[in-house]
């Protein structure tokens, strides 16, 4: 790919999103560029990945092809403001902000601006992210793929409806969290019952790693793999029974709405 790309904003998505670029050897380094508002970041970022970094967001908005805002969501109007007379005439706009809509992107910049609204996250960094896609109509078909293949160099993506972006944060973009606090949990479990704490922790992520790959790869039902798993009279469903009786599929559900209703109100 011989799109140049920028972001705007170093974090640690935007981190994410840069190493598992790089490490898919499809964009070279020097056809990346950064900027943030700290020193410390840039140096950072330039001694980790090699790549050029500035201080100054207008060097970004001037050598991106595609340029992404990795900023907090009450930080577009400001950026854009900053930048929007410097970018490229066929520059891809890309907001990586829960809540940030693509009216947003064209009334900040003022004019027709090619704009895709996307939500990536954080296993981007290992090549196993999971980034919903949403462009608004001035892209052409052509330059919609190129977007996507930019977010595929670091996993797989969903195209979108608009009207479905506020809800992906809870199912995927914050979702990592969730799992992580699960891995933990179940890792507890095994140091409970003597499992040295490392070996926990392989075994609870690696299981957890496994059972994804298992809904992928099979095309099977969720509660079918599951009922497969648990034996009639068996010790899984006297796990699953226990779960059932917490409410955890509720309590999951009930956790994501208020992601929900939290990434609508960033802006």
């Amino acid at each position: 790919m011989e799109k140049k790309i920028g972001f705007i904003g170093a974090g640690k998505m935007a981190q994410a999103m840069i190493e598992g670029i790089i490490k898919s050897n499809r964009i070279p380094r020097e056809n990346i560029i950064a900027s943030a508002k700290s020193a410390q970041t840039i140096e950072k970022v330039k001694q980790k990945y090699s790549i050029y970094c500035s201080l100054n967001n207008v060097d970004v908005a001037k050598f991106a092809d595609i340029l992404i805002l990795a900023v907090k969501p009450d930080l577009h109007t400001a950026v854009i403001e900053e930048i929007k007379r410097d970018i490229k005439r066929n520059a891809i706009i890309v907001t990586i902000a829960a809540g940030i809509t693509l009216l947003d992107l064209e009334r900040a910049f003022g004019f027709e601006v090619k704009a895709v609204r996307t939500m990536p996250n954080t296993p981007s960094l290992v090549g196993e992210g999971m980034s919903a896609i949403c462009p608004n109509p001035y892209l052409s078909a052509e330059e919609i793929m190129e977007v996507e293949h930019l977010f595929s160099t670091f996993g797989k993506t969903e195209r979108l409806e608009e009207k479905l972006m506020d809800a992906v944060p809870s199912i995927s973009g914050s979702s990592p969290a969730y799992v992580y606090m699960l891995i933990e949990a179940m890792a507890d479990g095994g140091v409970r019952q003597g499992i040295p704490r490392d070996k926990a922790y392989r075994l609870a992520a690696q299981a957890v790693l496994g059972a994804a790959k298992m809904v992928l790869e099979t095309g099977k039902h969720p509660i079918e793999l599951k009922d497969n798993v648990c034996t009639p009279g068996g010790a899984t469903i006297e796990a699953v029974a226990v779960l059932e009786k917490r409410q955890f599929g509720g309590t999951v559900m009930e956790a994501m709405e208020s992601c929900t209703n939290k990434a609508k109100n960033l802006r």
